[in-house]
């Protein structure tokens, strides 16, 4: 994952910036915490009226794209590794196989999205 944006020191140096573009994060692998790829964010869901980040949609299984699948990750599980230059979850993979299934318009599904969150341990975006 490269970071492009970058703050101007007192000193002229340039050092990374805590923020990052969207499109630095699309393609970005998912390891758990033994170093293990689960597999890789393919872009992120964002609520349009609070501006905050819903889910990290995540492809993962597969070979060269075929037979892979996709899920949506409540943004709250993944963690930055800069030692692995990619986030970090305590998700398996037996639990992406296991998540819950979602209809054609998830995105707009609020009790999948409820589902969702608690399946993951995590509280809701929008709370």
């Amino acid at each position: 994952m490269q970071n492009t944006a970058f703050s101007q020191g007192a000193t002229g140096d340039r050092a990374p910036s805590s923020m990052v573009s969207s499109t630095d994060v699309n393609g970005t692998a998912v390891y758990s915490p033994s170093g293990d790829q689960l597999g890789e964010i393919d872009h992120l869901m964002i609520d349009k009226q609070s501006g905050q980040i819903a889910y990290a949609v995540m492809t993962f299984g597969g070979f060269l794209g075929i037979g892979s699948d996709e899920h949506p990750l409540p943004w709250k599980k993944l963690s930055f590794d800069t030692g692995l230059a990619g986030f970090v979850t305590d998700v398996t993979q037996e639990q992406l196989t296991g998540a819950p299934q979602r209809s054609e318009g998830w995105f707009d599904d609020r009790d999948y999205a409820r589902r969702n969150y608690d399946y993951y341990g995590v509280s809701p975006y929008w709370i």
